[in-house]
């Protein structure tokens, strides 16, 4: 990316790992939109203190010019044990590239 994405922890351990993940997704999301400003994304288990599963949030806000603010909010729905965090992520971003590619394909007046 141009710019470079803020990636904010709540509630979990920074991972060199999860850090990897999420700027290689984020410059995936540049071949949508080669002109995003901003790219903040907040990773988040926000009830670590139960005693059944701790579903992440990944939250993802992007910046388009002119003034276009997209939101992505994802939230864990299940309990499986295969990489939880990873799977909210990935599903983020793809709910993100989705609104990218609909207002690109907007603002060129497809």
């Amino acid at each position: 990316m141009q710019l470079p994405v803020n990636i904010t922890y709540r509630g979990v351990e920074k991972s060199e790992a999860i850090d990897q993940l999420v700027l290689e997704k984020a410059a995936h999301l540049e071949k949508f939109c080669d002109h995003i400003n901003r790219c903040d994304i907040a990773i988040e288990q926000p009830n670590h203190a139960h005693q059944k599963g701790n579903p992440f949030r990944v939250r993802i806000d992007v910046t388009v010019p002119p003034g276009h603010e997209l939101v992505c909010d994802e939230k864990q729905n299940d309990n499986a044990a295969h990489a939880p965090l990873e799977k909210v992520i990935h599903d983020a971003f793809k709910t993100m590239e989705r609104q990218l590619r609909h207002l690109v394909e907007k603002q060129r007046g497809e």
